[in-house]
């Protein structure tokens, strides 16, 4: 019995390893990750997702969700070098935690599947990488399961990757079901064993024309980067296989090609052949280095690619060491300033956590209560900090809830859980809405936003009511009046006067509320002039329907004061009363805010999002090729806050679960008519209840 692998000199490198493992949702990586950790001893059998006793996916929403909602960390030895798998969710919702693991990653394994739905998926995770400069191999999962030809799917799979994906094995199949696989470089044969090493064997005669053929295929591509490669083959020299995993170990190092590997996770087929092109070909902490810019010495520099707060240890930065060595105790510095010492270093597997003294280059650990540790950046034991190796900034959110504390007791405790969920999910954000006054939590999705609040209540303890946040109207008025307001009111001792005359006329759109004082002669004393407009101000917060009043012109034309009676206070109170008999001549109209909206969605789905944008309302204005992604384009529209509801849900519905979306406050437009009766009742009924 043997794994694959013998024969390979392409140059080993040592130390401490980091891989992350990404691809398309439901393609296998937790499957993955337990089939590499019973490979190599690191647990005695492998755990299943399904059953809930894999060592990832180990919180309870991922439990419950049976998928990925955070990154997951692993570790393994093999064959003298120490691994870490960082294993990362596969829905596009959290998509921001594989970006983040880029980081820190050496290299990455596209785990995927031989399903055409799923290739724009598999674009989005190779785009990622590439954008990166990331160098990944990707494991073709489930070819137990796949009915037709591997090089056909590759073929479909192709314009997903800007590099070429080289088919390193083929398929050995005997009576219809995949047995084994045949290895191009090595020229072998294998037979596999579930959850066992493969065993070689020769190949068939009947595989080896189609053998040859695929081996002259990957020759062909990798000679492309090779020009002494290219002339062998031109002139029929067979290569040296030395020479051949040289060159697939170097441009796979440098991203010029993606290896493609086959097995099944599931039954343990496949995984001694990737371990084995993880150690001889994938770049290690040297390359991950040169790529990042760093300088390998004595001071320590680690990368931050998870914060994690944990319900009795406080806050854990998971974090790859870059250079140097951490201990505990070790003081590291932050690029604003700032600084902490490290309380505590662990080992991680799953939910494990195994205390050690310190960590050296390469390794990949947790480091406690290192409060300037934000995920993404980049720490350093030497004083001033450094520059974060690799910014990430968060994608903008596509959906939101308002909430609330469902004990009003608890809303201190919610804002301190609030700030933990966004500290270790960056990609989730909070902010207070100052029109309507709610909580708006924002997310990638309903999934993202749900696994929020159900992590609110069981990591935090904070149970939490959820509504559709409240749309910001605004109301403005047509036309122009004239009123007088007087507030006159005696009841013994000082007694209240205000007196003024307002012009109140409709501005023009986006010139938001204009005051001009046009007192002459003291009518209405300099020191009360600031009242009036303080007391026009505080009636447009409600306006009339309840709604903000905005694009109003009122200038102070005249008034009368009492030496004795007249205050601010009646001052204001007189120019409320104005107010409100001027909106009482005016038209009133209701406002509601349009948003301008990118969406990005295959090209094959553009005419469904165009339905979904006319039926929300919407206005086209057209769409375009998205630059640099073939396939796909950008449709553009303009679309009221109203309709946005739920509108990631549609996208993604229509476009294999790939399609998102941007948007910028574009206007405010009249909204007129039985739609605009429907929002007035609501929110006076709102009102009503309220009282």
């Amino acid at each position: 019995m043997s794994d694959a692998g013998g024969g390979m000199t392409s140059g080993r490198r040592g130390g401490p390893r980091c891989v992350a493992l990404v691809g398309p949702f439901g393609s296998g990586k937790t499957t993955l990750l337990e089939a590499i950790l019973e490979r190599t001893g690191a647990v005695t059998r492998a755990g299943s997702v399904s059953a809930g006793s894999s060592v990832g996916d180990a919180s309870p929403e991922a439990r419950e969700h049976q998928m990925g909602v955070e990154l997951n960390v692993a570790e393994c030895d093999y064959l003298g070098d120490r691994y870490t798998f960082l294993d990362c969710p596969g829905s596009v919702e959290y998509f921001f935690e594989a970006e983040a693991a880029m980081t820190g990653a050496d290299v990455a394994v596209v785990v995927a599947e031989a399903d055409e739905k799923k290739i724009p998926a598999l674009q989005l995770v190779l785009r990622m990488l590439e954008d990166r400069g990331m160098p990944h191999v990707l494991f073709m999962n489930k070819l137990d399961k796949t009915e037709g030809s591997l090089r056909d799917v590759l073929e479909l799979m192709q314009p997903a990757s800007r590099v070429p994906l080289v088919l390193r094995q083929l398929p050995l199949v005997r009576d219809g079901a995949t047995v084994g696989s045949i290895d191009l470089a090595l020229e072998r044969a294998y037979i596999w064993h579930d959850h066992a090493p493969s065993e070689v064997a020769e190949i068939p005669d009947a595989e080896k024309a189609g053998e040859f053929e695929a081996r002259y295929a990957m020759l062909e591509r990798i000679a492309d980067y090779d020009d002494h490669l290219m002339e062998e083959l031109l002139t029929d020299v067979a290569p040296e296989s030395d020479e051949v995993f040289a060159d697939l170990a170097q441009e796979m190092r440098a991203g010029q090609i993606c290896p493609v590997f086959i097995g099944s996770a599931e039954r343990g087929n496949g995984i001694g052949r990737l371990l084995k092109a993880l150690r001889h070909e994938a770049p290690g902490l040297a390359e991950k280095c040169a790529r990042l810019g760093v300088t390998p010495g004595a001071e320590a520099v680690v990368q931050v690619v998870k914060t994690v707060h944990t319900p009795h240890g406080g806050k854990l930065s998971i974090s790859r060491v870059l250079s140097g060595k951490v201990t505990d105790g070790l003081v590291l510095h932050a690029s604003d300033g700032s600084s902490d010492r490290i309380s505590g270093i662990y080992r991680l597997n799953g939910k494990e956590q195994i205390k050690k003294s310190e960590a050296v280059a390469g390794e990949t650990v947790a480091l406690g209560k290192v409060e300037p540790a934000e995920t993404g950046a980049t720490l350093t034991s030497a004083k001033g900090g450094m520059a974060a190796l690799v910014p990430l900034t968060p994608p903008q959110p596509v959906m939101g809830f308002a909430i609330a504390a469902a004990d009003h007791k608890d809303d201190v405790k919610l804002s301190a859980a609030l700030a933990k969920i966004i500290e270790e999910d960056p990609s989730l954000s909070m902010r207070l809405d100052q029109d309507t006054g709610e909580t708006i939590v924002e997310g990638q999705g309903e999934m993202h936003l749900r696994v929020a609040l159900e992590r609110l209540e069981h990591k935090f303890g904070v149970k939490v009511k959820s509504q559709p946040a409240s749309i910001p109207y605004k109301e403005t008025f047509h036309g122009q009046a004239s009123v007088r307001g007087r507030h006159k009111k005696q009841s013994g001792g000082h007694g209240q006067f205000g007196d003024v005359a307002l012009e109140v006329a409709s501005g023009e759109r986006g010139s938001g509320f204009v005051f001009v004082d046009e007192i002459t002669g003291g009518v209405v004393p300099r020191q009360y002039i600031p009242a009036v407009e303080e007391g026009i101000r505080d009636f447009l917060i409600k306006g009339t329907n309840g709604f903000p009043v905005v694009d109003l012109k009122v200038r102070l034309t005249d008034g009368s004061y009492h030496t004795v009676d007249s205050s601010d206070m009646a001052f204001k109170t007189a120019a409320q009363l104005g107010m409100r008999e001027a909106m009482a001549k005016l038209h009133p109209v209701l406002l509601e805010p349009i948003l301008k909206v990118s969406i990005f969605t295959p090209s094959d789905a553009t005419a469904r999002i165009n339905q979904i944008v006319s039926g929300r309302r919407g206005q086209l204005l057209g769409y375009d090729g998205r630059p640099d992604w073939d396939g796909w384009d950008v449709v553009e529209a303009l679309i009221p806050q109203a309709e946005m509801d739920h509108l990631i849900i549609d996208i993604r519905s229509a476009t294999q679960g790939v399609g998102f979306y941007r948007q910028v406050f574009d206007n405010l437009a009249e909204l007129t008519g039985h739609l605009a009766q429907k929002v007035i009742e609501r929110v006076k009924t709102a009102a009503t209840e309220a009282a």
